[in-house]
């Protein structure tokens, strides 16, 4: 027992001389700078209250939360598929209208206002363009369907009732009917018409797709601060520290800024607040018949017929637009954020490849004279079309305008002076030497001959979405 005892002391004590000396002969070592343990990341907060239903943009949701059973918590949180959120989004694409009747249903007074449309409609008078216009619609829900802020409301998506080709059994006329709700285009401008701009809502554009060459030198009212746009973008391109991603960006952005500079110098356009025109997508530019800038347009609501042309081009999944001059005279409550017709019950009638070219600066009498042509090309409505009147002032035209003289019978100077201030004459609402229905009496249309009505419209906002 005592040897035992005697050996375990001899080890312990030989190990300790052994440590000793291996410290001694160790080299000295610098303290290590300690590595900064990597801090976990994480996705970013979402602060404030979020309503996700909202997102949706007024598709009906249903929700539910199906639970699974699964390993340890360890190992699920590396499962991709252990925490799915599906998105399924179902939509009804609707069919379209093709009979009178059906057209009635939404347009009670169609049938009355043009006698001839039945007579018009072909055994299936239904456009590719209506099947074309839902496609794009539903490629545009498909692409976009992670992007929940992306996707088109219940209002838009369902925007069409129907698109038809419709064609005169006598005359031979051909025309284009859809009917959809009512958008509002407060876009263009033309500083030879109206020097001073009409304001610059959301998403507004100085310019649309009917337009012809400047007649003046005035420069257009919204061309300095596109150049200052222009400026800004050019100088933080030049700058050392700009990112290369941010720089390809701005390439894009310069090109185009730098190719809508040009455009306002060179161009004139149409005016949303002063000019009747409407907006078509972008796809009927590209049918059988195509649609072009400048064809000749009626508008249809209720029991009044609006002379117009197609003044802009939209995107291909958007139908029923018009401009804030035709807006205001549907409904006076119209702003370029509040939309005259929510329902689908505007019927667009549209007469390919009747545009006139070149194009000019808008003559109303023209239009109204032309429209009541391509009408009777379809037999003939039973109301007069509405008259719209000149409310720029001066006169579009350049001529100066020359002082009335009293003539030498004591009589009053001739009345076509100014075209422009046909406000302050009893001029007829019609051009038509007939009694107006009812409905097209408006108080909002009243003008005020000392002043231009477009100042009291400018408009500071864009059309609702």
């Amino acid at each position: 027992m005592i040897v035992i005892f005697g050996a375990l002391f001899a080890a312990i004590v030989y190990r300790w001389i052994s440590l000793e000396r291996l410290q001694r002969m160790a080299p000295t070592e610098l303290p290590a700078t300690p590595t900064p343990e990597p801090t976990p990341t994480r996705p970013p907060l979402i602060t404030g209250k979020l309503d996700t239903g909202k997102l949706f943009n007024g598709i009906t949701l249903h929700a539910t939360v199906e639970t699974l059973p699964g390993a340890d918590a360890t190992t699920e949180r590396t499962q991709l598929d252990s925490y799915v959120l599906d998105l399924r989004l179902q939509a009804r694409v609707p069919s379209p209208n093709k009979t009178i009747e059906e057209l009635a249903k939404v347009s009670p007074s169609l049938p009355k206002l043009l006698p001839d449309l039945a007579s018009m409609l072909p055994a299936d008078p239904v456009s590719p363009l209506y099947a074309q216009l839902y496609d794009s619609k539903v490629r545009m829900l498909r692409e976009n369907l992670a992007r929940l802020d992306l996707l088109p409301s219940r209002h838009n998506f369902f925007d069409c009732q129907t698109v038809l080709q419709i064609q005169h059994p006598q005359t031979h006329r051909k025309a284009l009917l859809f009917q959809a709700d009512m958008d509002v285009d407060a876009d263009g401008s033309d500083s030879d018409r109206m020097p001073a701009g009409t304001g610059a809502p959301a998403n507004f554009k100085p310019s649309t797709s009917y337009r012809w060459p400047k007649k003046t030198s005035a420069p257009n009212p919204y061309l300095a601060a596109t150049e200052e746009k222009l400026k800004r973008a050019e100088d933080e391109y030049g700058l050392a520290t700009t990112a290369p991603t941010r720089k390809r960006d701005l390439r894009n952005t310069i090109a185009e800024l730098r190719a809508e500079v040009g455009t306002l110098k060179k161009y004139s356009f149409l005016i949303g607040a002063t000019d009747p025109f409407i907006v078509v997508p972008g796809a009927f530019t590209h049918s059988a018949d195509p649609v072009k800038p400048g064809d000749y347009a009626l508008v249809v609501f209720g029991d009044s017929i609006y002379p117009a042309i197609v003044g802009d081009v939209g995107p291909n999944d958007k139908a029923g637009e018009a401009s804030l001059r035709i807006a205001k005279q549907i409904n006076a409550l119209s702003t370029p954020y509040n939309r005259p017709v929510s329902d689908l019950k505007v019927t667009y009638i549209i007469f390919p490849g009747t545009a006139d070219k070149p194009f000019s600066p808008p003559d109303l009498e023209k239009l109204q004279a032309r429209c009541e042509a391509l009408v009777k090309d379809i037999g003939g409505a039973s109301v007069p079309l509405h008259h719209w009147e000149n409310i720029i002032l001066p006169s579009p035209t350049p001529s100066p305008t020359p002082t009335p003289l009293p003539s030498p019978s004591g009589t009053a100077s001739p009345l076509p002076i100014t075209p422009g201030a046909t406000s302050a004459l009893p001029s007829p609402t019609f051009a038509f030497p007939v009694t107006s229905p009812v409905p097209t009496a408006q108080p909002s249309r009243t003008h005020v001959p000392t002043s231009p009505p477009v100042a009291a419209r400018s408009p500071s906002k864009k059309r609702k979405p």
